[in-house]
C-alpha cells in the first residue's frame, strides 16, 4: 500500500491532509500490528510519510494517541523536537499519553 504525498512546495489542504493522514495510519496500523520494536515502527515508511507532514500533522497524531494507540510518540518527538514525558514515565503509555494530550493543549493545539 502506497500513498500519494503532494510536494512539500505544494499546500495541503485540511481535507487533503485528513484524507492523507489517515490512509497513512491504516497503513502503518495494518503493517505493524504485531510488531513491537519501536524502531521497526518508526522506520516504516507511512510512518516516515507521517513524520514528513510536519506540523500540520501535530494534532492529528495528539488525537491518534488520545484515541488509538501510543504508537505515536516517536512521531510527536521527530515532529515538534521537544519530549515533555518525564525519565520515569517512558515506557508507561497511559502516562506518555497523558503527558503528551497535556503538552499538546498547553501548545494550543486543537484536535
Amino acid at each position: 500500500m502506497t500513498a500519494t504525498i503532494p510536494s512539500h512546495k505544494s499546500k495541503i489542504e485540511p481535507d487533503d491532509l485528513q484524507r492523507i493522514f489517515n490512509h497513512l495510519v491504516e497503513w502503518v496500523l495494518t503493517d505493524t500490528r504485531s510488531e513491537s520494536s519501536t524502531l521497526r515502527i518508526a522506520i516504516h515508511p507511512g510512518y516516515q510519510q507521517i513524520i514528513g507532514l510536519g506540523e500540520s500533522a501535530v494534532p492529528l497524531l495528539l488525537r491518534e494517541v488520545e484515541h488509538r494507540t501510543g504508537r505515536w510518540f516517536w512521531a510527536l518527538k521527530a515532529i515538534t523536537r521537544q519530549d515533555p514525558v518525564l525519565p520515569n514515565d517512558r515506557g508507561k503509555t497511559e502516562k506518555m499519553t497523558e503527558t503528551w494530550i497535556k503538552w499538546g493543549q498547553q501548545q494550543g493545539y486543537k484536535w
